[in-house]
């Protein structure tokens, strides 16, 4: 690999402004990556190569005139195929949409643009959004880049498997039930959820409008952090778009975790779980409490509520938005989201209304906790990737679907609308782990200095003396 790839973001960043590297040397390592490795991930759905080079060679004149726009400024990033981006194709991962070229950009690639970032294309995802796996059926399977025979997780694999594996420095996925955290986990990469509000969806392709978040996919939390200062903020074409302050993420990543006050909730996150997996977690733990947090077990009886009434209002949501397609276009959507559609349709008002009546108390049973807490602590998936097509998981003596348990962690901070990242805190059976950090509304800067000292403990155990 091109020692270029190897780099993180940031560290990519101070090298362009300081004119060590170009702009266009970045992209031409990464279009090259793409064009060794892409055949085996399939990562990408389109590839703007030559729209990259042209925006590279301007950032590079940019930089020659003395105009830096920024941290993200020359650096290559690409996109999960469901931001609008005018005149490239946004297919939603979907045959109904494969042609479809969109006028304007969404909200946030106007925001990276102005950001100074190039975009390499569009990422491979579950259809529609609506999956975990990211096995698709009408672009083929997005493979993991630490074993092309397992699943690089879902919604957004596309943007994990990319990032991981040098396609890329970052991308921006979608995040309903744990689009972005799951992928990330599986694919050993950081995953940011945001508060419901802090960065629009204008121009994004819905899957649930009361669940669906945007977030960045990255190599290392300062990058991550990064990727978010450029894109949040209020927009007055999003109804849901908060007019809250956005702060500098990047300031205080290094600030250390002493004081502060984590919970661990007993319930739904810590069983069924797969052993290596929750002593990979564990030791991350351990290793907050040696960097001076007190973590603390706490109880969250209401949680047991939250799986059912994630999935009736994802279904009912989605079913509504996809109604009339599904109608005109039946045999063009995949069978298991079809199916997913078919079911959203049967639920009544009723059952909606108390799926959101459910979703308001577990929420005030989480703030509720957080007065007393900084954060919360998980497991981000309870299991390491499956294999590609393997259709049941045999975690503590229960057998299940993968979709059982690859979500199961990541949708109670949807439900709640809470501020959520993974970060890569060890292995089981030699695949990426994941430790999930969430936090108070609008505290992604605790969220992601808590990560970041996670990020720290694990470099030190795994950088020789």
């Amino acid at each position: 690999m091109n020692a270029l790839l190897t780099l993180s973001l940031m560290e990519l960043s101070a090298e362009i402004r300081a004119r060590r590297v170009s702009p266009l040397e970045a992209t031409e390592a990464c279009l090259h990556r793409i064009g060794e490795r892409d055949g085996v991930l399939n990562s990408f759905i389109t590839v703007t190569a030559d729209s990259a080079l042209a925006e590279a060679r301007q950032r590079t004149e940019e930089l020659a005139a003395g105009r830096w726009r920024g941290p993200l400024h020359g650096v290559p990033l690409a996109l999960k195929d469901l931001f609008l981006t005018a005149g490239v194709r946004t297919t939603s991962g979907s045959a109904v949409l494969r042609d479809w070229v969109p006028d304007r950009d969404a909200t946030v690639v106007r925001r990276l643009r102005d950001a100074g970032a190039i975009l390499l294309g569009k990422l491979n995802m579950h259809e529609h959004a609506f999956g975990a796996t990211s096995e698709n059926p009408h672009f083929g399977p997005v493979r993991n880049a630490h074993d092309p025979e397992r699943i690089a997780g879902g919604s957004s694999g596309g943007s994990a498997t990319a990032v991981a594996d040098g396609l890329c420095f970052g991308s921006l996925g979608s995040d309903t039930g744990g689009s972005i955290r799951c992928p990330a986990s599986l694919c050993g990469v950081v995953g940011l959820k945001p508060t419901y509000g802090r960065i629009s969806r204008a121009g994004v392709l819905p899957l649930s409008w009361s669940l669906d978040h945007v977030g960045p996919i990255a190599r290392t939390v300062a990058d991550a952090a990064a990727m978010l200062e450029a894109v949040s903020g209020y927009d007055s074409a999003d109804a849901t778009a908060a007019k809250e302050r956005v702060p500098p993420f990047t300031s205080r990543l290094d600030a250390g975790v002493r004081g502060l006050r984590l919970a661990l909730p007993r319930e739904h996150f810590w069983r069924p779980i797969q052993p290596q997996v929750r002593d990979a977690a564990l030791a991350a733990i351990a290793g907050l409490e040696q960097a001076g947090a007190v973590v603390e077990e706490i109880s969250l009886p209401l949680l047991e509520y939250a799986p059912a009434a994630q999935a009736l209002i994802i279904c009912s949501e989605a079913a509504t938005y996809h109604r009339e397609q599904l109608a005109a276009n039946y045999e063009q959507y995949g069978a298991d989201v079809r199916m997913r559609l078919l079911q959203g349709l049967c639920i009544s008002a009723r059952d909606y209304l108390d799926a959101q009546r459910v979703r308001a108390v577990v929420r005030r049973e989480f703030l509720e906790a957080l007065r007393d807490y900084d954060g919360f602590l998980t497991p981000t998936v309870p299991i390491p990737a499956p294999k590609m097509g393997q259709q049941v998981v045999e975690v503590e003596g229960l057998t299940a679907p993968p979709l059982f348990f690859l979500l199961r962690n990541t949708s109670p901070f949807n439900l709640t609308g809470l501020p959520a990242a993974t970060v890569p805190c060890g292995l089981a059976d030699g695949l990426p782990v994941g430790l999930q950090i969430a936090g108070r509304p609008w505290d992604e800067a605790t969220v992601l200095q808590i990560a970041y000292a996670v990020e720290q403990w694990r470099s030190a155990r795994i950088t020789p003396a």
